[in-house]
């Protein structure tokens, strides 16, 4: 990785970044570095950059504004725009300048400056054509372990962008099972696959149902991590995370328009993966257990028919109004399972649910569903934090009559054109044995969006530094 965080400045360094907030009065490290001796406030707005030249050192000097305390959650933006925009500059070497900086700042800088370089071109034939960028984080040393933090919280959210922007005919289930077996492997935390003759016995029968119209077979995943040697309380975290492998919307066909971006319907499986993985870096106090039920929604003569009645883990007989509603299905076999296995004190599944959602939050919150005040308040603070913003919606009793079924215990669509997340949030509540403490995150709108950082829709890893931050809230109280 050509990142570095060093107390020294690189000498082979042809280009200096410094980032200043609007209210700096480094007056000395501008006219350091550029010779200019006014504030740099007069100089920046957000996301402004400005260059000089310093000829004595020879060096391209640039300025980025970080803009006022209302603009800190989106500060690791404006680094990793820099860099993406510079990075196919011709041999990048770059010295940023960092000890100034708060530490909120700098964790957005690490994670800014470590997402510019990330390349999506996974499948491209002909690699780059730049030099791949050096950088180099100038940091006293005594700030080092909060820099290398920050580079364990990129990297687990680079896996779950990995993750979710791979194609389906490589990402089935069974690559993201691997996928996750690897991550454990890697970092310290306890995976299990089971495959259809386990889920066959187990009783699985909404994932199986969902996965029976596709080649490639359903799986669950079970992750664990646990503290090592830890002598105080530990809070317990359950996550479960919708693994759509390709959503195809089965025999309730979608149009065909867009229907590509469908392989981002496993991004709560992303990010329940991502989350885990950081809690393991970062070596949490914190019990987790987290559950991805994996399918291919596809069709198939063998695939359920809208109609259709299933059997659920739980026990529940389920109405299948409609096949492109079936990740409500294998989250209904993941939430039971892990509420009978673990009983987890706190519990959030994660899933790119409904339109509906992106319909009333557009692209810029996830949908939130709870019933317990704590959980809202904490998860919606630490949402406006890291930047990845939550908006409670209602569960009124009055939306599950709905989802009344007349030949089964509940039918996986009310059949009306409104409130369809809420709806789809009152399904899931019916299979948490009324767990008090239950959140469940609409992520349709948030986990796989335009930016300026692709020419097509991809991945945020939404989710990861959400639901740390909430961890680290548990290991609080």
């Amino acid at each position: 990785m050509p990142l570095f965080v060093k107390t020294a400045e690189s000498k082979n360094a042809n280009t200096i970044l410094i980032p200043f907030g609007k209210n700096s009065q480094d007056n000395e490290l501008l006219k350091k570095y550029s010779g200019l001796s006014y504030s740099p406030e007069l100089l920046l707005g957000p996301k402004d950059i400005s260059s000089f030249f310093h000829p004595e050192k020879n060096l391209r000097v640039f300025t980025l504004g970080l803009g006022e305390e209302k603009d800190l959650p989106k500060t690791y933006i404006f680094f990793r725009s820099f860099v993406y925009q510079q990075r196919t500059k011709n041999d990048l070497k770059l010295n940023v300048i960092c000890d100034h900086l708060s530490d909120t700042q700098l964790i957005n800088a690490v994670i800014g400056l470590r997402k510019g370089l990330h390349n999506n071109g996974t499948f491209k034939t002909n690699g780059n054509k730049y030099i791949e960028p050096e950088i180099t984080i100038v940091l006293s040393k005594k700030r080092h372990g909060l820099a290398e933090n920050a580079l364990n919280v990129v990297e687990a959210q680079l896996g779950a962008m990995f993750l979710v922007d791979h194609p389906s005919n490589i990402k089935t289930p069974e690559f993201i099972g691997k996928h996750a077996q690897d991550s454990g492997k890697r970092n310290g935390f306890d995976v299990k696959v089971h495959e259809v003759k386990e889920l066959k016995k187990m009783g699985m029968d909404a994932l199986l149902a969902v996965g029976q119209g596709s080649v490639h077979p359903p799986v669950l995943i079970v992750m664990e991590y646990k503290p090592k040697g830890s002598k105080s309380k530990t809070p317990q975290l359950g996550l479960v995370g919708k693994g759509i492998s390709f959503d195809t919307g089965g025999i309730s066909i979608k149009p065909s328009a867009n229907m590509g971006y469908m392989k981002c319907d496993m991004a709560g499986a992303a990010a329940v993966i991502g989350a885990i993985e950081l809690a393991a870096r970062l070596k949490l106090n914190i019990h987790i257990v987290g559950v991805v039920p994996s399918a291919e929604n596809s069709v198939d003569a063998n695939s359920i028919r809208p109609g259709d009645v299933i059997g659920s883990y739980s026990g529940k007989s389920i109405e299948v109004l409609d096949t492109d509603a079936e990740g409500r299905l294998v989250l209904a076999d993941g939430l039971a399972y892990i509420i009978k296995h673990y009983k987890p004190e706190h519990l959030i599944d994660l899933a790119t649910l409904t339109g509906s959602c992106v319909a009333t939050l557009g692209y810029s919150a996830a949908g939130m569903f709870t019933n317990n005040n704590e959980m809202a308040n904490d998860l919606a603070a630490g949402g406006e934090l890291v930047n990845e913003r939550v908006w409670r919606l209602p569960m009124y009793e009055d939306y599950f009559a709905d989802m009344q079924s007349d030949i089964a215990d509940i039918k996986n669509l009310s059949g009306k054109p409104v409130a369809g997340a809420i709806t789809a949030a009152k399904f899931l509540e019916f299979f948490t044995s009324e767990h008090k403490n239950w959140t469940h995150l609409d992520i349709a709108g948030v986990a796989f969006t335009d930016s300026e950082f692709a020419k097509m829709r991809s991945a945020t890893a939404y989710g990861v530094r959400l639901l740390v931050n909430y961890m680290e809230k548990l290991i609080g109280k």
